[in-house]
C-alpha cells in the first residue's frame, strides 16, 4: 500500500508528575481533545480513588457519561505472582497529544484512497505497586478508538491478563443489533432490542440506534494476539468481556521483555455518525490497523469465481469420495471451461483432498493437504489452469484440528503454488478448536493466532487466504492484504438445508450494517435455481434480481457466483449481470437505507469509469427513488437496469424480471419498485 503523508505534528506534552512523590490523596487530572472538526469532546481522568476513566460528548451534548477502563493482570515473580487491578490506585505520570493526517491507497477494497484524520492523547499511568500502564485515545470526525500498552519494565517481562475493564456508559440508551457470544462461527440472525434488554453476553460487534436518530458501531480493531472482546449490557453500560482461555485466564503476555504498542492488544472502536451513510462510510477500523507488510502485492488479485460447492450442500454431490463425489476430474474441467468462458478467475474445488471420509466413517484419518483423491488429477487441473488462465481455488479443511494444521503450513501452501493455487479458502468446523495450546475457542488468543500464522505463512507462497468459520474481521487486511475475504455470517449455504427453512427476508438487509461492518464477506450470492429436491420447504428467500443486488450490496474482493453452471444458463440475460459486475472498487456510496427494511448501494469500478447500484428489500414490496448524485458531472451515461417484474413475488413468482435501457446523467432521478424479498441491479456505462 502506498502512503501519502500530509502534516503529521506534535502538539505538545501537556503534564509530567514522574518526579513527584506520592500522596496520600489522589489528584484529578483532567485532560481532553477535539476531533479535527472539533465534533466530538474526549476527556480522561481519574477518580479520588485513582479509577481511570474517560467521557465523549458531541457538539456539547453528552454520548458517554464517565466509563471505566483499566485491566486486571496477574504479574511475574518479581511482584510475586499478586493479582493487580490496573483500575484503580493510579496516577498520572504524563499526558501527551498529537495530530495526524495522511491519505493511503488500498492494495483493494471499496475505496481507492482512505484519508486517516484524528487527534491523538497518551496517558501514561502507574499503579501503586509501581506498574506502569498507557492508554493511547484517538478521536476521528466520526468516532474514537483507544487501546493498552504496557512500556517496557522490568516488572512485566511476563504476565496474565484475567479481564478487561473497558465500558462504555451512554448517556441516552441506544438499540443494539447483535448476536450471542457464543453462537457457532457468528452464523445468526442478528437481533435488535434496547442494550438494558439484552440478556446475553454478546458478540462484537454492536450496531446501535440512538434516539435522536443517529448511529453508532462497537467493535474491536488491529486484534492480531489477542482474545475477541465480547460485551455484556447492564442498563445502559456495555462492558468488556474477553474470550476465555482453557486455564481460565483471557491472554499470555510472553514477549521479554513486553514492549508498548507492540502486536497483540487491539483497539476498541465506537464510530458515530449522523446518518447511516456516513455510518457505512467509516473507515477508522482500516486506520487503526498497520500497513501493509507485504512488500510486492502484485500477486494478490480480487476476483469472481465459481466452485464445486452448492451442490454438497444440496445434497447432488458429496465432499468424499463417492458415486457422486463432486471435485473430480471431469466436473473441475467442465467448471473450469465453464468460468473461462464466462471471464471468472477461478474455480473452487472443496473436496479435492484425502481426509472427508473422516466425516462420514468413524477411520482413524485425517485431511491431507497434499495428496488428492485418486479421482482428481490435479497436474492435469494445473495444465488446465494456466491453458485457460482460471485458477484452482484450493480448500484446506481442518475439521476443527488447527494444531493438526499449523505444522502442515509450508508443505500445504508450497503445494499449492506449485499447482498454480493463489487462493486457499480454509475451514475449522468445531465449535471448539484443536489448537497448539490445546482445546480453545476459536477466538480465544490461542486461534486469534493461528489464523494470524495462517494468513502469514499463506503470504510467503504467494496465497491469499478466504477463511471460514473464523474470528470477527477486525481489520487486518490491512496489514495482510492476502487476506482477502472471511465467512463468519449466516451465509447463503442455510438457505440449501436449514430447519427453519432458510434465512428471512430481512436477514439480507440487517448484514450490511452489522457483520459486513467489519469487513469482505464470503456469503455466496448468486442462487438462481430455487428449486430444492431434497430440502423442498428451505430455500433462499429472494427473487432473482435480489440475488443479483447482493453482488454490490454485500462487499468482497473474492466474490462467489454460488450456482451450478447449468442453472446459470437458464437465464442468461440476468446471468450477464453477474459476468459483468466488478469485486473491486475505486468509491462505494450507500444511497439509501434503513437497517432491517432496505438497502441501496452504489459503486464505481477501480478500473473503469463504469458504476453499479445495487438494491434490496425485505419480505415488504417497496418502490424507491434514487438521484444519480454521484455520478460525473455534464457526462451521459447508458443505464443497464436489471429489475422485478410486476408479478415478481419471491414465493410464488423469484424468476420474474425485465431488463430496460435508459440515459442518465448526473442529478436525474429514477423510481424503481421491488417485489416481496426483490430487488435491482444497474449498470451504468459512461457513453
Amino acid at each position: 500500500m502506498k502512503h501519502f503523508p500530509l502534516p503529521f505534528r506534535r502538539i505538545g506534552i501537556l503534564a509530567t508528575l514522574c518526579s513527584l512523590a506520592f500522596l496520600g490523596a489522589f489528584a484529578k487530572p483532567l485532560t481532553r481533545i477535539a476531533s479535527p472538526d472539533g465534533n466530538l469532546q474526549l476527556t480522561f481522568s481519574l477518580t479520588t480513588k485513582g479509577e481511570p476513566q474517560y467521557a465523549l460528548s458531541r457538539q456539547d451534548t453528552a454520548i458517554l457519561l464517565p466509563s471505566a477502563l483499566g485491566m486486571t493482570i496477574i504479574a511475574d515473580s518479581t511482584v510475586n505472582g499478586q493479582t493487580i487491578h490496573l483500575s484503580n490506585n493510579m496516577r498520572l505520570l504524563a499526558a501527551d497529544t498529537a495530530s495526524c493526517d495522511t491519505v493511503w491507497e488500498t492494495v483493494w477494497g471499496e475505496e481507492q484512497f482512505i484519508r486517516d484524520q484524528h487527534t491523538q492523547l497518551t496517558v501514561c499511568l502507574q499503579h501503586r505497586t509501581g506498574i506502569r500502564m498507557n492508554i493511547v485515545f484517538r478521536l476521528f470526525n466520526d468516532g474514537m478508538a483507544f487501546r493498552y500498552s504496557f512500556p517496557e519494565q522490568k516488572k512485566l517481562r511476563r504476565f496474565l491478563i484475567m479481564d478487561e475493564h473497558s465500558a462504555y456508559t451512554f448517556a441516552s440508551e441506544p438499540q443494539a443489533w447483535s448476536i450471542p457470544w457464543r453462537t457457532e462461527y457468528y452464523e445468526a440472525l442478528w437481533q435488535k432490542a434496547p442494550i438494558s434488554q439484552k440478556q446475553d453476553t454478546l458478540c462484537s460487534p454492536l450496531t446501535l440506534e440512538f434516539p435522536d436518530g443517529s448511529y453508532g458501531f462497537l467493535h474491536e480493531a488491529a486484534l492480531t494476539d489477542f482474545p475477541a472482546q465480547n460485551l455484556y449490557c447492564n442498563g445502559q453500560t456495555i462492558h468488556t468481556y474477553l474470550t476465555p482461555l482453557a486455564d481460565g485466564t483471557a491472554a499470555h503476555i510472553q514477549k521479554s521483555p513486553f514492549k508498548g504498542d507492540l502486536e497483540g492488544l487491539p483497539w476498541r472502536m465506537l464510530i458515530l455518525t449522523r446518518t447511516l451513510p456516513d455510518l457505512v462510510a467509516s473507515r477508522i477500523m482500516l486506520n487503526l490497523n498497520e500497513p501493509c507488510r507485504i512488500e510486492d502485492t502484485s500477486w494478490i488479485k480480487p476476483m469472481k469465481y465459481i466452485g464445486i460447492w452448492w451442490g454438497m450442500h444440496l445434497g447432488t454431490m458429496t465432499w468424499h469420495q463417492s458415486p457422486t463425489h463432486g471435485a473430480t476430474t471431469a466436473n473441475m474441467t467442465r467448471y473450469m471451461q465453464f468460468a473461462a468462458q464466462h471471464g471468472f478467475g477461478g474455480v473452487l474445488a472443496e473436496g479435492w483432498n484425502e481426509g472427508w471420509e473422516t466425516w462420514v466413517n468413524p477411520v482413524p484419518k485425517h485431511f491431507e493437504y497434499d495428496i488428492p483423491y485418486p479421482d482428481f488429477d490435479i497436474d492435469s487441473i494445473t495444465r488446465l489452469s494456466y491453458q485457460l488462465g482460471v485458477e484452482m481455488i484450493g480448500h484446506h479443511e481442518t475439521g476443527g484440528r488447527a494444531d493438526e494444521y499449523e505444522p502442515q503450513l509450508d508443505k500445504a501452501f508450497a503445494y499449492a503454488q506449485a499447482h498454480n493455487i493463489h487462493v486457499v479458502k480454509t475451514g475449522y468446523v468445531a465449535p471448539i478448536i484443536h489448537t497448539v495450546d490445546g482445546l480453545q475457542w476459536n477466538k480465544s488468543q490461542a486461534g486469534v493466532r493461528h489464523y494470524r500464522r495462517v494468513i502469514e505463512t499463506a503470504a510467503k507462497y504467494q496465497v491469499s487466504i478466504d477463511n471460514h468459520e473464523p474470528v470477527m474481521p477486525t481489520g487486518l487486511q490491512r496489514t495482510y492484504p492476502n487476506l482477502l475475504t472471511q465467512e463468519g455470517v449466516r451465509g447463503q449455504e442455510w438457505n440449501a438445508w436449514a430447519g427453519d427453512g432458510g434465512s428471512p427476508a430481512e436477514h439480507v438487509t440487517v448484514l450490511p450494517f452489522t457483520r459486513i461492518m467489519c469487513g469482505p464477506v464470503d456469503y455466496t450470492p448468486g442462487v438462481f435455481n430455487f428449486d430444492n429436491p431434497n430440502n423442498p420447504n428451505t430455500r433462499a428467500h429472494a427473487t432473482l434480481m435480489n440475488q443479483l443486488a447482493l453482488f454490490v450490496c454485500f462487499y468482497s474482493p473474492l466474490q462467489m457466483a454460488c450456482d451450478l453452471p447449468e442453472h446459470y444458463m437458464q437465464h442468461p440475460d440476468a446471468f450477464t449481470f453477474i459476468k459483468q459486475v466488478p469485486c473491486d472498487w475505486k468509491q462505494s456510496v450507500l444511497l439509501d437505507g434503513r437497517i432491517g427494511d432496505y438497502c441501496v448501494f452504489a459503486r464505481q469500478d477501480r478500473h473503469s469509469d463504469d458504476w453499479y447500484v445495487g438494491g434490496i428489500t425485505d419480505e415488504n414490496p417497496r418502490e424507491l427513488t434514487i438521484e444519480f448524485s454521484f455520478l460525473e458531472p455534464n457526462t451521459t451515461y447508458t443505464a443497464t437496469i436489471f429489475r422485478d417484474a410486476a408479478d415478481a413475488d419471491w414465493k410464488t413468482n423469484p424468476y420474474a424480471y425485465r431488463i430496460d435501457t435508459i440515459h442518465c446523467r448526473k442529478g436525474d432521478r429514477l423510481t424503481i419498485p421491488m417485489a416481496s424479498a426483490g430487488g435491482f441491479a444497474i449498470i451504468l456505462h459512461k457513453r
